[in-house]
Parts: C-alpha cells; sequence; structure tokens
C-alpha cells in the first residue's frame, strides 16, 4: 500500500480501482467522541457527493495528522495519505518528538492500513536539505537565529508536496495544523487563530499565501487537543498516546551547532565576547552557539547579570549587555508575506494598528505598522525584550489579534532607551 517515490512527477495517481485494505477501524466509535469543533465541510455548498472530491492527507505519523486522515474518511471524502521521508540519519532516528523520518513513516503507513487510504511515502530528503537545512546553517552563521518549521512549511509542504497533492488530482490538501482557515467578506480565504490559544501555530503558518490557502483545510483549527487523542484512541490507532513533535526535527538532543559545523565545517571560528562599554570578557568557540537574549553558557564571570544583545558575524564578536539592552522599540522586516488588505508597504505607510508576535512562546503585543529605515517594519508600543534578527515577526489584526494578516523575517532591530548595541 505504501510506495516509496521519488520527487514530484513521479508517483502515478491513484485510479478508483487501487486495490485497498478495507480497513481496521470501527468509524462508528466516533460517535462517542466530541467533534463539534473538527471543520469537516471542506467545500460549503458544493453540490458533488464527498465520495467524488479527493483530499490529500498530508501525514507526518504524528496523532494529528493520523487524526485528520481519519476525519476525512469519517466524512466521506476520497482520502488519499502522503508522507514525506525528509531525513534519515543517525540519532535523530531514534529521537522522540521528531518526525517524518524512520519510526514516523512507519506509523503513518500502519494508520493508513487501519483506515482503508492508499498511503504513498516521497522522498524528498534533498529538497529538505537544500530549503530548510542549509538555510537553517547559512541564517546562524550571518549571526541570526533561524526558524527552519517556517521555511519547511513555506517551502517543502506547502510549496512542493502541495503541488503533488495537485498532481495527484486532489481538491485540497489537509493537514493537521492548529490553526483555522475561515472565509472573509471578500470571499477570499483568511488565516485565524486555533479555538485552542495552547496549540495555535499560527506564528509557523505566517508564510502560507493566499493561493495556498485556497487549496489548505485545517480540519483541527477549532478542537482541542485531548479530543483530537480520544479520536484517535476510540478509532484504537497505535498513535493516540504518541508525544508530540518538539524542538527542531533534524537536530539530535538539541545540539544546533553541531548540525552548523557538519553542514558547513570551519563554522565554529573563535572570536571575542565583547561588553557594550568596549571591555573584551573573554572568548567564545564561534557565534553560531549563541543567539539574542542568551545568559547561560556565556563563559565570563563578571559581578552583573549579561545577555547577548548583538552578533556581529563579520567580526566574529558576541556582544553582552545588561538586561535593558534587550528592549527593542521598533523592528524592520525583511522577506514577508501578507494576507491583509491593501499592501503591506500601505499598511506601514498608513500606520495601521495591529498585533506583533516575535516568539512562537510569545503573546501578540500591541503597536502598529510603519516603515523603519525605509523597511516594511513594526513600532511596539512598549519595548519588547530579545528580540532576534532571523526570527519572524508575524502580524494580527487588531484589536483581538484573531485574523492573521501576515508577516515577515526580522531583518534588524532598533533599541529602546537610546543604548547603542
Amino acid at each position: 500500500m505504501a510506495t516509496l517515490v521519488g520527487p514530484r512527477g513521479a508517483p502515478i495517481p491513484p485510479e478508483n480501482d487501487l486495490p485497498v485494505a478495507d480497513g481496521l477501524c470501527e468509524f462508528s466509535k466516533l460517535n462517542a467522541v466530541d467533534l463539534s469543533g473538527a471543520d469537516l465541510d471542506l467545500f460549503p455548498g458544493d453540490p458533488r457527493p464527498r465520495g467524488d472530491i479527493r483530499v490529500v492527507a498530508a501525514m507526518s505519523g504524528g496523532v494529528d495528522s493520523s487524526v485528520v486522515a481519519a476525519l476525512l474518511k469519517y466524512a466521506g471524502y476520497d482520502v488519499i495519505g502522503v508522507t514525506l521521508q525528509l531525513y534519515d540519519h543517525g540519532a535523530a532516528l531514534k529521537k522522540q518528538g521528531a518526525c517524518c523520518a524512520g519510526q514516523d513513516i512507519h506509523d503513518a503507513r500502519r494508520v493508513a492500513e487501519a483506515l482503508g487510504i492508499p498511503h504513498y511515502v516521497l522522498d524528498y530528503e534533498s529538497r529538505f536539505r537544500e530549503q530548510v537545512m542549509e538555510d537553517f546553517a547559512d541564517t546562524y552563521l550571518k549571526g541570526s537565529t533561524p526558524i527552519p518549521c517556517v521555511r519547511c512549511n513555506q517551502t517543502v509542504k506547502f510549496s512542493d508536496l502541495l503541488a503533488t497533492a495537485r498532481d495527484l488530482g486532489a481538491d485540497a490538501m489537509a493537514t493537521g495544523h492548529y490553526i483555522r482557515r475561515t472565509i472573509g467578506g471578500h470571499g477570499h480565504a483568511e488565516l485565524s487563530r486555533a479555538a485552542d490559544p495552547d496549540r495555535d501555530q499560527s506564528y509557523f503558518l505566517f508564510a502560507t499565501t493566499r493561493d495556498q490557502l485556497e487549496f489548505l483545510r485545517f480540519p483541527l483549527g477549532g478542537m482541542k487537543k485531548p479530543d483530537v487523542r480520544r479520536a484517535a484512541a476510540a478509532l484504537g490507532l497505535q498513535v493516540a498516546a504518541k508525544p508530540d513533535s518538539q524542538d527542531i526535527c533534524f537536530v539530535p538532543a538539541g545540539k544546533y551547532a553541531d548540525i552548523v559545523q557538519k553542514l558547513r565545517p570551519g563554522a565554529s571560528a573563535p572570536g571575542d565576547i565583547v561588553h557594550m562599554d568596549g571591555r573584551v570578557m573573554g572568548q567564545h568557540e564561534g557565534v553560531i552557539r549563541y543567539t539574542i537574549g542568551q545568559r547561560r553558557g556565556l563563559g565570563v564571570a563578571t559581578g552583573e547579570p549579561l545577555f547577548v544583545v548583538k552578533i556581529d558575524a563579520p567580526n566574529r564578536r558576541v556582544v553582552v549587555g545588561p538586561r535593558e539592552a534587550l528592549l527593542t522599540s521598533a523592528l524592520a522586516i525583511g522577506e514577508s508575506n501578507w494576507l491583509g488588505e491593501g499592501s503591506l508597504a500601505d499598511a506601514c505607510a498608513n500606520g495601521v494598528p495591529a498585533l506583533a508576535r516575535v516568539r512562537s512562546t510569545r503573546a501578540p503585543v500591541p503597536g502598529r505598522m510603519a516603515l523603519v529605515d525605509r523597511q516594511p517594519g513594526f513600532l511596539f508600543d512598549t519595548p519588547e525584550e530579545g528580540v532576534a534578527p532571523g526570527q519572524a515577526c508575524v502580524l494580527y489584526a487588531a484589536p483581538d489579534g484573531r485574523h492573521v494578516l501576515g508577516g515577515g523575517f526580522i531583518a534588524r532591530t532598533v533599541s529602546a532607551g537610546g543604548l547603542d548595541v
């Protein structure tokens, strides 16, 4: 049932008579699970029978994407499961909380068999390395802090995989992300934050384009995680209690610098740790080992708490200073994606009020759009701490922050209080 194929174009689209097992799941057991938050009406008003609507379910091998495939099958759609093989090396294969490697592919295959749906495994290792892993390494070398999960969604998953779904004759592609797709007053698809704020993944999906949104569906956006696990357990899926994915999938034991060094030999060039006042405080073993806001592991002893406030990669300098030096009053955005009305440039020129989120673990904070050094940017109402170039600034509509306006990768920051960093 599972077929390992090459990149886009290689798989033969399944025919209606493709031999598929009947499946082992008793879908009637889902009647005892609260599915009120599930978005299963993928094409409101479409007169076609659901069995004539083909949906590709992106299956990572985790519980969320497995339940998406199950709910789509339960709802009557023509479902095809697709899993990406993104990497296959060493400790990462056995790392709990990773995705898209050996064990996860096996889990996705078993779920597809239990559901009675065809399943394909696509070999995207080379694409993942080029578009995600190498970008990860190069971003660290520039002194910035990358977010590879955004790059993966932006390129491999929502570009390459989405194109493959179209090749398979799909009308839509569904994923297990916790985010909601809504239809705005203008009739176009919009992104809205998930019903469960603790599970909301809008920060990692800001780069989703309008065209991609027209094709994508997110059935779990209105559900709570416990109900998702209950659905998996009711169907007897072995992934029901599988741990959630954590950290960066291709980084074993969270050792980012080791991966950068492996991809870019010689990346750990030593340099100075310098105080904002010009004092040389010590030596470091490579700027790739530091990020803005870092306090631990600096290797310098002083009578005051010190934090990394700037990374000067060209000169191999790590600049440290007091906590107040981390406060940022504004930021400029580089590569961007805009989903709001008009254009990003117009929003900045008009000072549109918005909320900004600069880390996935933080809540959006108020401010307004602006031009910062003639670049699109954002001015905070209250200075924000530890804003790091390379991370994303995700923008939400004021005043409640429900709808995603878009966002971009942080290119530079403006220190609050006139502190020179």
